[in-house]
């Protein structure tokens, strides 16, 4: 399967192994016409990105179009803070990116604090450790912030949905295709059951396919979700970056109106 572009890849700014030049070499030599370099969001307490290296990796990013002739958009990987749907990208900071991903992740600055450190970290990572099935509250707790931060904001894509985690995905889906959020299908993590993808499908949803790459060689890479895909159909006509398709970002279309 040809990408016409992968949203999801992380460098050096955050846990990332490679340069921003070295994503763009290799999105090049596997044919594709953009990348974004998606790097964990500000409140990542271990390996966030950080406000005072933002202006070098604007400057890669532009460098590494120009070397290469690959669009490299400056994205991020938000993270969910809670369950208003809060995320740790911030409106001051929207001028700075080009594309905006948004998903569950641990060792973040939760707000209200507490709260989510009790559910968005500790209870989905001891269910998830024990492999048992969590209390409904759970997911309804999960549920609800994801939709929030869906409606809230103008996020581009929601990252592996339910890795780690819980929710009811085809809830989440729904929000998305009412709000020109994509789900992502994420090539580096199991995070979606076949019965759960059919579910998201059902509800009419537009989907891209990412790396989630944390090394160059990665980038590009569907190699996951097209094992998947042959198990679980989804219309390739629904999924925007394949077959020379690009997204039609609702960042971007936010920034043109607002900002």
């Amino acid at each position: 399967m040809q990408l016409t572009g992968d949203y999801h890849t992380h460098t050096v700014y955050s846990h990332g192994k490679g340069t921003v030049l070295e994503n763009a070499l290799q999105a090049k030599e596997r044919g594709l016409r953009e990348i974004a370099i998606t790097d964990h969001g500000f409140g990542q307490m271990a390996f966030g990105l950080r406000h005072r290296r933002m202006p070098r990796l604007i400057a890669d990013c532009k460098a590494a179009t120009e070397q290469t002739g690959v669009r490299v958009l400056v994205g991020i990987e938000a993270d969910l803070l809670g369950e208003s749907g809060s995320t740790d990208l911030k409106e001051e900071d929207y001028k700075d990116f080009d594309v905006f991903l948004m998903g569950i992740h641990r060792f973040v600055r939760f707000k209200p604090f507490a709260q989510g450190m009790r559910n968005l970290f500790f209870r989905n990572w001891w269910y998830t450790k024990r492999g048992k099935n969590p209390p409904q509250a759970l997911i309804r707790y999960n549920t609800k912030a994801l939709i929030n931060s869906i409606e809230r904001y103008p996020v581009d894509a929601v990252t592996h949905l339910n890795y780690l985690s819980f929710c009811d995905a085809a809830e989440v889906a729904k929000a998305a295709r009412d709000c020109g959020t994509y789900v992502e299908l994420n090539s580096k993590k199991m995070h979606l059951t076949d019965d759960e993808l059919a579910a998201v499908c059902d509800t009419g949803v537009r989907f891209i396919i990412d790396s989630d790459a944390h090394s160059p060689g990665r980038v590009g890479d569907t190699k996951r979700v097209e094992e998947q895909l042959r198990r679980v159909a989804i219309p390739r006509e629904r999924i925007d970056n394949i077959d020379g398709r690009t997204p039609r970002f609702r960042f971007i279309e936010y920034k043109e109106r607002n900002l």
